[in-house]
């Protein structure tokens, strides 16, 4: 959509730099939330010196800027910089690296292709939750966000690589990703520093990244070199691009295995390492989803085909996801001249969609900042239809959505229900958890757990 002289235009709500920095200084997450909901969602114009964002929460902005303009707003500019570091050129980017890596990754993450992982994956999952006996025998304590990424890496490498890969090796992999994740923090509130300055976090980043590509690239070779036709993801991705380009480029297909990785580890961990304090401050929430798991799974082993009976835990975690999204920010840049809302933004200019402000609009959500997983059930289907369809996006939405959706909505499940069947976490730190930015957002404070067995 371009600019017209005669079109009548609408001023955004602009922060002005005293009022900004500071906030965004001391909690970014929460403080860009609510610049958000103070606005109503009306477009807000952040004024941080040389670099003024517009943020954009209304779901009418988000599905324009996400779905029916988004060849407009590119993954672009200073924000994607860091990441591009990391994760190179793939589902991540933009342009026919992006359609080519989309194409190609697409088929192996369908509910169907997730769903032939499900055996595997949960055979993984148990056997790292049965390590943690020794914890409940002798009443350490766990920091649950540790636990949770190792749980989740030791799945995700499953899928990724199959046997290929030795456990010592995939418990290097979690750290270097999660140091990347973290150090880029800096860059990310601070994008407009040029890269010939080095900042906070500068050093660790490059190190991970050379770290995972020791890693990585190896398995890659020997991938290539066994073509065994098994289903792990690396298999079946060096032999879709054989079949597309003829040949399978270590750095492409690293750079696909890396986003995807990248994805799909950093959001289930993340999402529930908040788990465990939401349940404490829930106890109501936490009586009904012991009781779901204990009629559901009894004394057996969770299995794949459990996880489509556990019905209010996916209302939890469909709750879980609206308060505490991994994706804070979902950063753009326009290519042209265009407007959001009657707001003139012209080319070049970047902005900012917030997933954290749009769940919490109280236009759109009752009670938003309570967390209250029967907004989900079934019986009020009904008000979910009425809801706007980009009031809730917590994979992202349009050409961009996360290809991971089908692979959370099993790995989750299949960690929760595992844990709970087996111990009964109780939080030893309850306090108000921080949100810290960065490729996602994860608490500032740990969260340990103490875990105390079901049965004797």
């Amino acid at each position: 959509m371009s600019l017209d002289a005669g079109t009548a235009v609408t001023m955004p709500r602009v922060l002005p730099f005293h009022r900004a920095l500071p906030r965004l200084v001391r909690d970014p997450v929460t403080e860009l939330s609510k610049m958000g909901t103070e606005a109503g969602g009306q477009v807000v114009r952040i004024d941080l010196g040389p670099f003024r964002p517009y943020l954009v929460s209304h779901p009418d902005h988000v599905q324009q800027v996400l779905k029916t303009d988004w060849t407009n707003f590119v993954r672009e500019g200073m924000f994607w910089r860091p990441l591009r570091r990391v994760v190179g050129h793939s589902i991540l980017g933009e342009g026919e690296g992006w359609a080519s890596s989309r194409k190609i990754l697409q088929p192996l993450f369908t509910a169907r292709y997730t769903a032939s992982l499900g055996e595997d994956m949960a055979d993984i999952i148990a056997e790292c939750i049965q390590e943690l006996d020794d914890y409940a025998r002798t009443g350490r304590l766990v920091d649950g966000g540790y636990q949770m990424t190792t749980i989740v890496n030791q799945a995700v490498i499953k899928v990724l690589f199959g046997g290929r890969i030795t456990r010592e090796a995939s418990e290097r992999l979690a750290p270097e990703f999660a140091t990347c994740a973290t150090s880029i923090g800096f860059r990310l509130l601070f994008p407009f520093v040029p890269y010939s300055v080095k900042v906070p976090g500068d050093r660790a980043f490059l190190a991970a990244v050379k770290k995972i590509d020791e890693i990585v690239y190896p398995l890659i070779e020997q991938a290539r070199q066994e073509d065994t036709g098994s289903k792990e993801v690396v298999s079946a991705l060096i032999r879709a691009r054989i079949e597309q380009d003829g040949e399978a480029d270590l750095r492409q297909v690293r750079d696909d295995l890396v986003s995807i990785y990248g994805a799909a580890s950093e959001t289930t961990a993340m999402s529930l390492t908040w788990l465990w304090s939401v349940l404490h401050e829930h106890p109501d929430v936490n009586a009904r989803l012991r009781e779901e798991i204990d009629e559901v799974v009894g004394e057996g082993p969770v299995r794949p085909e459990h996880v489509a009976k556990l019905r209010y835990l996916r209302m939890v975690l469909q709750e879980l996801l609206r308060l505490y999204p991994s994706g804070w920010i979902i950063p753009r840049q326009t290519v042209a001249d265009t407007e959001i809302g009657g707001v003139p933004i012209r080319a070049g200019s970047q902005v900012l969609v917030s997933p954290y402000a749009t769940h919490r609009l109280g236009e759109f959500w009752e009670r938003p900042l309570e967390f209250d997983p029967e907004r989900w059930a079934p019986e009020k289907a009904e008000n979910a239809e009425r809801r706007h369809r980009y009031s809730y996006f917590p994979f992202g939405a349009g050409p961009h959505v996360c290809l991971g959706q089908h692979l959370f909505y099993l790995e989750a499940p299949l960690v929760i229900a595992n844990l709970l069947s087996r111990y009964r976490p109780v939080l030893t730190n309850p306090k108000r958890l921080t949100p810290v930015p960065g490729a996602s957002v994860r608490p500032k404070e740990k969260v340990m757990l103490r875990l105390e067995p079901v049965r004797g």
